[in-house]
């Protein structure tokens, strides 16, 4: 089967991570270097839930990983950033399985292959949280989960501004409409604004409601203002740009609160986001619901969605990959290994996947979650 948006349509094995890894967040899994032809991945949890030191570059010409300096901080649903100067932000998470939101930063610099730490921390310790890369060199950010002063965690309103020229952090002076953790943040106007949608705010022991607000950041005058809110509440979906104005909202959760008609399954159900207007609109569902995905652009309009799950638990990481284009949905080559909360990346023409959860609960053999160090390819 051809679809004409990557050479090939297939997988191809790739050489493996060094350990077996997944990446729960949103803004924690990878980023796309060297003008597409690398690939950096970072941290990420183990089987037991602990955050990760280790960290890595792929080469797609060479098909290749090269490790580099550990993390000085092993951390977990932490956020990273690309900086205009090629250096990469890794900022916040936590390092435990439920540990305390840290408010460590490092750099990573391609050239020496080394993580250096910021030297300021952020304003607030953040997990689950947001970083994007604005039009000013600056990085936002935003939301995510902080410490409760009566134990636990609480979701965030506040934001915050990172200088990559001094290192230094700053609150911004006025917080987001909705506190929330788990969201996706995408820039827009080459980082002129930034589109906040979606994600949870916790609501009791093990409970979270999920959200349908959304919001804008302006970088010019350093406000948020609500916008259209999405036509369904999402967590761990996906949310790509299509454009300077357009993005696409795909799958997530269900709400998640017991008392709220608790869903266990994910949505299939797709929007569009329009700038312009500040409204969403349905697009074609996906063939089913899938949650903890990953979506990657492919230029013009074009995004490809892969792997994920369906279920809360007992659940087997989904092969499938889709791709959207002009409104529809066309299936793309499965993986050879099913997962979900993966790391992936695209340089337009390529697409790698690694890691992620394979089995959990009972569809898990011996323990109670099972990951990959795995890694696939697709395109030349």
């Amino acid at each position: 089967m051809t679809t004409g948006i990557l050479a090939t349509d297939a997988w191809s094995a790739a050489p493996d991570h060094a350990v077996a890894a997944c990446w729960r967040g949103q803004h924690d899994n990878a980023v796309v270097l060297a003008a597409g032809a690398k690939v950096l991945i970072a941290g990420g949890a183990d089987a037991a839930g602990a955050g990760l030191r280790q960290s890595a570059v792929y080469d797609f010409a060479q098909d290749e990983w090269s490790p580099t300096a550990l993390l000085g901080t092993a951390r977990q649903a932490h956020a990273l950033a690309l900086l205009p100067n090629g250096k990469v932000l890794a900022t916040g998470g936590t390092s435990g399985a439920a540990g305390t939101p840290l408010r460590t930063a490092e750099v990573f610099d391609p050239a020496a292959n080394t993580w250096q730490a910021t030297p300021h921390d952020l304003v607030v310790g953040r997990v689950g949280h947001s970083a994007t890369t604005l039009a000013n060199g600056l990085v936002l950010v935003a939301g995510g989960s902080g410490q409760r002063a009566g134990g636990g965690l609480v979701a965030l309103r506040s934001a915050e501004l990172f200088n990559p020229a001094d290192g230094t952090w700053e609150a911004v002076g006025h917080d987001m409409t909705d506190a929330r953790t788990g969201h996706t943040a995408i820039p827009l106007q080459n980082g002129q604004k930034v589109l906040v949608c979606g994600g949870s705010v916790p609501v009791g022991a093990g409970e979270d409601a999920d959200l349908a607000f959304c919001e804008l950041y302006d970088t010019a005058t350093g406000t948020w203002t609500p916008t259209g809110s999405m036509r369904h509440p999402r967590r761990a979906h996906s949310a790509t740009a299509l454009s300077a104005t357009t993005v696409l909202v795909a799958g997530g959760r269900a709400p998640g609160a017991s008392g709220d008609g608790f869903d266990p399954f994910a949505r299939a159900t797709a929007e569009l986001y329009d700038l312009a207007a500040g409204t969403w609109q349905d697009v074609a569902p996906m063939p089913a619901g899938r949650a903890f995905h990953r979506a990657v652009p492919l230029g013009s309009g074009k995004v490809l969605v892969i792997g994920g799950a369906d279920h809360v638990d007992n659940e087997t990481g989904y092969r499938g990959a889709l791709h959207f284009s002009a409104g529809a949905w066309t299936p793309f080559a499965g993986l050879d290994e099913g997962r979900w909360a993966f790391a992936a990346a695209s340089s337009g023409t390529k697409v790698l996947v690694v890691g992620g959860v394979t089995r959990t609960g009972l569809a898990a053999a011996a323990t109670p979650v099972e990951l990959t160090a795995s890694a696939e390819r697709s395109g030349t």
